[in-house]
């Protein structure tokens, strides 16, 4: 009892009086045993409180905490440790405590069974027992080793055995079954490990939120810079294929640079030699390297290796010829009677015996790492010794996508919930039935049909899958999976798509099938089933292996494997077969059961999901449970053990009983019990001998009610007293508050009154808070841009404030906008402001143009004939569109280019320059006011000229106003109305007629004359009172 009160600060569980807050420790004491709900309320009770281990009996539920708990310190070893198991509140190390404590007292084996789902806790708790047996336990400075090599076992196994799945960061993906060897002082000596069914499909494909085992990541992050330059690695795991598939190759709760260290050092300490350490990582980084080789196929549709780096690095590190090595990943070896053929692989071929050497090497390596670190763990005495088990094996699994690996997990947490179910519901009721007790049955859901239903011989899913393997002929997951409606479909707990209803057929696909476990249904894609289970390896890629220089590749793959023409068992079959020998291992010890659930699916502290427990608490059996216990007899010994034990206690069974166990026990309790009863009569004598009569229990009774009153009125009368002056210190705070509040309205009512006035004292404070209030609402009300003219009223005190913020506003919003005017849109709007002064009220279709913005030119330098680029000799051209010219004579069109430079104007045809018209010469240009496209270059009277130039521009504002800017002569344009004269040759004129028509034409009349017809357009030509935008850049310019 001191050690308990000792530690008492330590427990928050004892510091926890309220029943109701913290719930019971013990699922047994609970009032409502057999509702579901208080088993719940009671669960949630607890863990809300951080305490998440609750007794059934002497089975422990765990609820994991996904955070760090301050209850796994030395201190808390040294509390539990030899201390009776229902002393203290329930915990891992009272489990882990009492195994021991009953193992060293009767020399008997035992194991303790932790089992749960995904993400539940397993192997956390694994851990925790295996350091508390580290720490407990009497050892000395030989016996160290072993203890050190116990505990350092494991990150070495997690490393290279676990991996981030979407339900668990470190989800172990491989089944471990450890043996701690005691010698008879209690002292760990040894241990062994027994591995079961790596998953190596994750090797070379892992689904997305997945990555690949631990050991890939912790080698990129952690090794120096030599070792990866040695091995031919980058730090990049994006790098590397095996290792992006799932795209997280960082994940925030794995520190892998801290793991590497705990690695390495526990390499040095598990007694691996450099030589080993050399070879281990070189065939972890050759998975690596597998992973990067690509195929191709050559002309004849085989697969060649398209870049050879990567398995120059494989055959250096694995120490194989490179060339061989290069055949075997892309050839067969046939064997046809007394000859071998190598038969070339496609693609998809070379690809999978890629893959399956990479699966094959780590899990032969896996396998090499267990049995290492089992002869360092190996304990050389030949003498008895007691074992402690502990199984951590994979949790029942239900994933998007359940494939062959999946199976085998569920498929073992069937046959531990099968087990669980023999040993405990199953026998203990047995038990009572058989020795007559009265008993009524407690009815629980047995798991073995869904068991048969699995491993059957020849009836069951592993002998259907074995026969398809084997068998001669094509054989497909399809035709597996309609061998299983043909032979297992009137199973009740099997479904496939054909078999199922209307209802249930919508959630499974052609290719699935659907088991119901006892943890409920799961739904498995069989395709790769066959493959996963054949697990096969070309012959000529093991010849490759078998000669390998890496010491650990020789062990793997030995030289007789070649010689054995015997098939191997399937995958499938060693892991039933290994199960059974597990199964028959742990029914010869003592069990003791760990319960884990998990709380919540997104791995949150504090979170409890009534649903997802619910479920977990309903396929664990653990209300069945509870009514066993609650039912059953809380202590269940063998005679013969219980006589053993006692037989000391009684003269009649010591030292030795003659006759059989029962009677010796029944003997033994009978003298037990004369001695109790002979207690029990002197402990009422004195009871009787102190208190003498009825009378003294009441006077006590009747002092202790008036102590108790009189303390009740000395609290009541406090609390009245300090209600009192509370209450008074609110209504003091309260009557400060609108004190305040009268005198603030007051100022306020003074000040509107007076605001008209200049500032003074009576209205500052009311001027201030209007002006805020403005200047607030106005933040929010300013204009957006130059032709927003909105402005918020302001007060009458604020008018002329407010009339300059204005025009502050405004001039910053014209600077803004011409800030951000370019050079380039300043052009054009120079431009614009030139056509602007043109045409505008003077031609039609000029207000359609308005938002069109001229181009730079219309043709580039590129469309122009090379000759005549020569011809114009160099000068810059400024500007080139398209034109139709009419002649002089017959007013014939011609289509020509208009190309302006910096100093004249040329109509070219091709490869000739028609007419050059220099701007120096130019006497002026008219167009129509109507919308046709008709331009007139007026050019003077002398030889080299033959008459003014007559053109049709589809562009006439834009090709108009940038000849008259580059001639600089904005005031020669003309624009007319009816009709237009223009020179036809030396001392000829002509006259153009304009007029207006259905359609638009151009034409040479009879009378000789040329008429152009234009639309007629009912939009205005600019005399309405809005002006355009040109107009207005110009005056904000």
């Amino acid at each position: 009892m001191g050690k308990v009160e000792d530690n008492a600060d330590a427990n928050m569980e004892g510091a926890l009086i309220a029943r109701d807050r913290v719930g019971v420790q013990d699922f047994v004491l609970l009032d409502s045993h057999t509702s579901e709900t208080a088993f719940l309320n009671n669960l949630r009770k607890r863990y809300q409180e951080n305490l998440i281990y609750t007794y059934i009996g002497t089975l422990l539920v765990s609820v994991n905490p996904y955070k760090e708990l301050d209850i796994y310190t030395m201190t808390q070893m040294q509390l539990y440790r030899g201390v009776n198991f229902f002393e203290l509140p329930p915990h891992l190390y009272a489990i882990a405590d009492n195994a021991y404590r009953v193992m060293c007292s009767e020399y008997n084996n035992h194991f303790i069974l932790i089992s749960g789902e995904s993400g539940a806790g397993k192997t956390e708790a694994s851990k925790k027992i295996l350091q508390y047996y580290a720490v407990t336990c009497p050892t000395t400075e030989q016996l160290q080793i072993v203890r050190d090599r116990l505990l350092l076992s494991n990150p070495v196994l997690e490393a290279f055995g676990n991996a981030k799945t979407l339900r668990n960061d470190n989800s172990s993906r491989f089944g471990k079954y450890m043996d701690i060897q005691f010698d008879f002082k209690g002292a760990p000596v040894g241990g062994h490990i027994l591995s079961y069914l790596i998953e190596k499909s994750r090797v070379v494909h892992q689904n997305h939120g997945e990555r690949n085992f631990h050991i890939f990541y912790q080698l990129l992050e952690g090794g120096d810079k030599d070792l990866l330059c040695w091995l031919g690695l980058e730090r990049n795991p994006q790098k590397y294929s095996y290792l992006i598939q799932g795209r997280c190759a960082k994940v925030f709760s794995i520190n892998d640079k801290n793991d590497w260290k705990i690695v390495r050092k526990a390499f040095s300490i598990i007694d691996f030699s450099e030589k080993d350490i050399e070879h281990l990582f070189g065939i972890v980084a050759s998975v690596l390297h597998f992973g990067n080789i690509q195929f191709e196929e050559d002309s004849n549709g085989h697969a060649i290796i398209r870049n050879g780096t990567q398995i120059k690095w494989i055959s250096k590190l694995l120490g194989v010829h490179l060339s061989i090595l290069q055949e075997a990943l892309t050839h067969r070896k046939i064997e046809a009677r007394s000859e071998e053929v190598l038969s070339p692989l496609n693609v998809d071929l070379a690809f999978y015996a890629r893959d399956a050497v990479a699966k094959a090497i780590y899990g032969r390596t896996f396998t090499w790492l267990v049995n290492k670190i089992n002869g360092s763990l190996a304990n050389k005495d030949s003498t008895r010794k007691t074992v402690i088990g502990l199984l951590d094996i994979y949790g029942f699994e239900v994933l998007d996508t359940n494939s062959f690996e999946q199976f085998c997990i569920n498929y073992c947490n069937e046959k531990l919930q099968q087990l669980l179910i023999e040993m405990t519901l199953k026998a203990e009721q047995e038990e009572y039935e058989l020795e007559g007790i009265e008993w009524e049955p407690i009815p629980y859901f047995n798991n073995k049909i869904i068991c048969d239903l699995v491993e059957q011989k020849y009836k069951g899913i592993i002998s259907i899958l074995d026969e398809e393997c084997l068998r001669p002929g094509e054989a497909t997951d399809l035709s597996f999976l309609e061998k299983l409606e043909e032979k297992v479909g009137d199973h009740a707990h099997f479904v496939t798509r054909k078999l199922a209803d209307q209802k249930t057929r919508k959630s499974i696909d052609w290719v699935d099938f659907r088991l119901l476990h006892y943890a409920g249904e799961v739904t498995y894609c069989a395709v790769g089933f066959l493959e996963k289970n054949n697990d096969l390896l070309y012959r000529n890629l093991k010849e490759v292996l078998c000669n390998s220089k890496n010491g650990i590749i020789r062990d793997c793959f030995l030289l007789s494997e070649l010689d054995n023409r015997r098939r191997p068992e399937t995958v499938a079959t060693q892991f039933k077969n290994s199960l059974t020998s597990l199964i028959e291992i742990l029914m010869s010890k003592e069990p003791s059961y760990v319960r884990c659930i998990k709380p919540n699916e997104n791995k949150e502290p504090g979170k409890f999901d009534d649903y997802l427990i619910r479920h977990q608490v309903k396929y664990l059996g653990l209300m069945e449970h509870l009514r066993v216990r609650r039912a059953g007899f809380a202590y269940r010994r063998k005679y013969e053990l219980f006589l053993q034990r006692y037989k000391s206690l009684c003269p009649a069974t010591w030292p030795h009983w003659h006759g059989p166990a029962a009677e010796g026990v029944e003997r033994l309790i009978k003298y037990i019990a004369s001695f109790l009863w002979l207690r029990s009569l002197l402990v009422a004598c004195i009871v009787h001998a102190v208190f003498g009569s009825l009378f003294f229990s009441r006077l006590q009774a009747k002092y202790k009610g008036c102590l108790g009153k009189r303390e009740y009125k000395k609290k009541r009368e406090a609390a009245i007293k300090l209600e009192a002056c509370w209450r008074g210190a609110l209504a003091r705070k309260e009557a400060k508050k609108r004190t305040w509040a009268v005198q603030i309205i007051r100022k306020f009512i003074n000040g509107f009154i007076n605001r008209k006035k200049p500032l003074c004292p009576e209205n500052v404070e009311f001027v201030r808070l209007v002006q805020y209030t403005y200047f607030m609402k106005l933040r929010d009300h300013l204009p957006k841009n130059v032709l927003d003219k909105s402005w918020l009223q302001p007060p009458s005190i604020l008018e002329e404030v407010s009339s300059m913020l204005q025009k502050i506003c405004i001039r910053n919003l014209v600077r803004k906008y011409c800030r951000g005017v370019t050079a380039e849109r300043k052009v054009q709007l120079q431009q614009k402001v030139v056509a602007s002064a043109i045409f505008r009220g003077k031609k039609e279709g000029y207000l359609q143009s308005i938002n069109q913005p001229f181009m730079e030119t219309r043709l580039k330098e590129n469309d122009i004939n090379p000759k005549v680029l020569q011809l114009i000799h160099g000068e810059k051209i400024k500007y080139v569109t398209p034109v139709v010219k009419y002649d002089r004579n017959g007013f014939k069109a011609r289509e020509r280019l208009l190309v302006l430079t910096q100093s004249a104007a040329y109509v070219v045809e091709m490869a000739k320059i028609k007419q050059k018209i220099d701007y120096a010469t130019l006497k002026g240009i008219s167009t129509s006011n109507l919308s046709d496209g008709i331009v007139v270059i007026h050019v003077p009277e002398d030889n080299k000229q033959k008459g003014d130039v007559i053109l049709q521009c589809e562009h006439i504002f834009e090709t108009v106003t940038k000849l008259c800017m580059l001639a600089n002569k904005q005031n020669l344009v003309k624009v007319v109305q009816g009709s237009l004269q223009f020179r036809v040759g030396s001392g000829k004129e002509g006259t153009m007629i304009f007029t207006v028509g259905q359609e638009p034409q151009i034409f040479k009349a009879k009378n000789g004359q040329l008429t152009v017809v234009s639309v007629g357009s009912r939009t205005c030509l600019g005399l309405c009172k809005y002006r355009c935008s040109c107009s207005m850049v110009l005056q904000l310019r």
